[in-house]
């Protein structure tokens, strides 16, 4: 299996603290879909592209929504108080991320994982509109979750990046 398409160490690490149920947001190929489906998990998968989750689209805990996050005048989000864990990996649209915090339900768990800036330099992306700043997730969280761990620096897998992660809960 190519490193890309394992789930994220940082995702596995924390998915522990997963509750039910789970939004994978941008899930791409659905490698973080699988992992919490593999959990016994309901999960939501939204992409703009579907075609890539392959053999788990029948799945009967799957739901999937075929939407572009960034299109519109009045783009889709999530409900609040919904979701008990919200994952979110190598995908940032600034304008989505408040109301990915809103879907989280009382005991939910955030899940975000995203190249920061300093990635310009390994290649792409190097826009910074698509690179967060530094402190930008823990910033996006305060005085609404509490972050159980944070990162921010260079990683050498899957490929040599500048990541940003948080996992952080919606107390009770």
């Amino acid at each position: 299996m190519a490193a890309d398409s394992l789930p994220s160490s940082w995702i596995t690490r924390f998915c522990e603290h997963a509750v039910g149920p789970v939004l994978d947001v941008a899930c791409g190929s659905g490698r973080h879909t699988r992992l919490f489906l593999d959990r016994g998990y309901d999960v939501t998968a939204v992409d703009r592209d579907a075609s890539r989750l392959g053999d788990i689209t029948r799945h009967p805990k799957l739901t999937i929504l075929e939407i572009d996050l960034e299109a519109g005048d009045d783009p889709w989000r999530p409900a609040p108080a919904t979701c008990g864990t919200v994952v979110v990996t190598n995908y940032l649209w600034r304008p989505l991320l408040p109301a990915l915090i809103e879907a989280l339900k009382p005991g939910g768990i955030l899940l975000y994982e995203t190249f920061a800036v300093g990635n310009e330099r390994f290649g792409k992306p190097s826009n910074p509109d698509f690179l967060l700043r530094p402190n930008e997730l823990k910033d996006a969280v305060a005085g609404t979750l509490d972050v159980v761990a944070y990162e921010h620096g260079d990683v050498t897998e899957p490929r040599p990046a500048v990541i940003q992660r948080i996992c952080a809960s919606k107390g009770l």
